[in-house]
């Protein structure tokens, strides 16, 4: 059973034949203890103070049954890792060296918001209120004018609060799920003019951070903490 926030995607899953729910991850309409496993991909990266990425880890945690067991992946700060660059830094030149854009008729997702095992990652950021402080021993430059920055597409990281750019493209659906779009090119007038632009929150985890959140529930043990390609990652078992 999948659930988003997202009615557009939810709609998407339904038309596949997959069941998917609208909700929102801090309440999710889902009797206690019963699932065996939950995943949660790129999800709570969006949360934006550090007492609601707790609440949504403990609603994973109230979704288990005992035994049962949750993944969890979140954006990484570092996207340079034991001197390897994530596929994500990788991916810097060509047409991929541009904002995400968004296709109407269908939402395309950032890239990082896939399953991990995807061949890349997505990016960006804008303005909005700072709500969290930084961690101590993470390389994130506090933000002096309390303003979320615009994190430059295929780079490293240099705050852990940021919003990401999206592009609305022009296009209509068809029956095949196909999209008729015109490609504008990137930062002309006409794409200005033709392409609205939205911005979405992600706070990008340092080492050790998403851990240290699971460790602090006594519902839960973490079983497994890990890096994988530009994300941070832990499997945790309900007790």
């Amino acid at each position: 059973v999948g659930c988003d926030r997202s009615k557009n995607l939810v709609d998407i899953c339904g038309e596949k034949d997959f069941q998917a729910v609208v909700c929102d991850a801090l309440s999710v309409p889902i009797c206690s203890g019963s699932c065996d496993a939950c995943i949660s991909i790129a999800v709570i990266h969006h949360f934006s103070t550090a007492e609601r990425r707790l609440a949504t880890i403990r609603e994973l945690a109230r979704l288990l049954r005992p035994g049962g067991k949750a993944l969890i992946y979140v954006w990484a700060m570092e996207q340079e890792y034991k001197n390897q660059k994530s596929k994500y830094l990788k991916e810097k030149n060509g047409s991929k060296d541009k904002e995400e854009e968004i296709n109407t008729g269908t939402a395309q997702r950032p890239l990082c918001d896939q399953m991990p095992d995807s061949s890349s990652q997505d990016s960006a950021c804008s303005d909005q209120l700072l709500n969290d402080s930084k961690d101590e021993g993470c390389d994130a430059k506090p933000v002096a004018d309390s303003r979320l920055p615009v994190h430059t597409n295929r780079t490293s990281f240099h705050s852990q609060d940021l919003l990401v750019p999206w592009h609305l493209k022009g296009g209509t659906k068809k029956r095949g799920g196909s999209i008729d779009t015109v490609l504008l090119p990137t930062g002309s007038k006409e794409s200005q003019e033709l392409s609205p632009v939205f911005h979405r929150y992600y706070h990008v985890f340092c080492e050790g951070e998403l851990e240290a959140v699971c460790r602090s529930l006594d519902c839960v043990r973490v079983q497994r903490s890990y890096y994988d390609q530009g994300n941070w990652c832990v499997v945790l078992e309900k007790l």
